[in-house]
């Protein structure tokens, strides 16, 4: 697996070490204000989940890639390409959520990157099945990701279906 593997999987982190460096300050605040939805996790486990979850797809494009013979020959153009597509797709949407604040545009990518995530997963399945089942806890969190982001976007548009913090009464 060394070295192809471990650049494979550092590969998807790029993106989110590079917002956590342009925006590191606003980023914490913004995500734990007392108005989140009451479900949602705290900052420090969205950027653990994320992070695991970036090394994992890492590693499932690292066996898809293996199993294509490696290099960058012509089978691996849908495949790898598509996962290049979903990658680039995630890293703006984490620039949309954490950086920009701008909820609607990061719901509406989110949404893309669903579909292409579940294109990914049908596409590489036929050649490596552990490669794409590696990709359902993608899925799952994506699930929640949108949640989150949907409320917050929903609370920011109509202020009188924001939860109340702790303590406080609504008139």
């Amino acid at each position: 697996m060394w070295p192809e593997g471990a650049i494979f999987v550092a590969l998807p982190l790029l993106g989110p070490i590079l917002v956590w460096l342009l925006a590191p300050p606003r980023m914490s605040n913004w995500c734990d204000s007392p108005r989140k939805q009451p479900w949602c996790p705290p900052h420090k486990v969205l950027l653990l989940v994320w992070t695991t979850l970036y090394s994992v797809m890492g590693y499932a494009s690292y066996l898809v890639w293996k199993d294509l013979g490696g290099g960058f020959a012509r089978p691996l153009a849908l495949p790898l390409g598509l996962y290049a597509v979903q990658l680039s797709i995630s890293w703006t949407v984490l620039i949309l959520f954490f950086a920009a604040h701008a909820l609607g545009l990061a719901l509406l990518h989110l949404l893309l990157l669903y579909g292409l995530v579940v294109s990914m997963a049908l596409i590489w399945h036929p050649i490596n099945k552990l490669a794409a089942l590696l990709l359902l806890p993608y899925l799952a969190w994506l699930t929640v990701t949108a949640s989150i982001t949907y409320g917050l976007w929903r609370d920011s548009l109509c202020p009188e279906h924001q939860p109340q913090p702790m303590g406080e009464k609504s008139d």
